[in-house]
């Protein structure tokens, strides 16, 4: 992954380092609770996408950089989910209510649509509030 001063990543291998959270997009949106930002224009990733050009893109860039994150497309149809702005196979951004204060985790999108159960789902959040506090 390569950082850069803006703390932007500007390109990035779907392979995590050994540090580095892998969780279920479930858990991304019941931590970070995304949101629809009122100035979006388009109606994408279920309505909370900000475009990846034009007035989205713009708006993007005046957004506190530790509240966004990008979906990208990843191997095997999967897409994941990660902290930052990513320019190599984005599909959109997220805005998010919690920061990700730049945390080493990434949410699988799976290509077969699953969700987690309630207890996998809570299991997620105590690792994701373990690694957020340090612990």
């Amino acid at each position: 992954m390569t950082m850069h001063s803006d703390n932007h990543i500007s390109t990035r291998s779907r392979k995590t380092s050994e540090g580095s959270l892998v969780l279920h997009e479930d858990t991304f949106y019941e931590y970070f609770k995304p949101y629809r930002h009122p100035k979006s224009n388009h109606n994408i990733w279920g309505g909370n996408g900000i475009e990846t050009f034009g007035a989205d893109f713009s708006l993007l860039q005046t957004l506190p950089a530790e509240n966004v994150w990008t979906v990208i497309d990843g191997e095997n149809s999967d897409q994941w989910i990660s902290p930052g702005i990513h320019h190599v196979n984005r599909i959109c951004y997220l805005v998010t209510k919690i920061p990700h204060n730049w945390l080493e985790v990434e949410f699988k999108v799976p290509q077969r649509l699953s969700s987690l159960t309630r207890i996998g789902l809570l299991r997620q959040i105590n690792k994701l509030k373990k690694r957020t506090s340090g612990n």
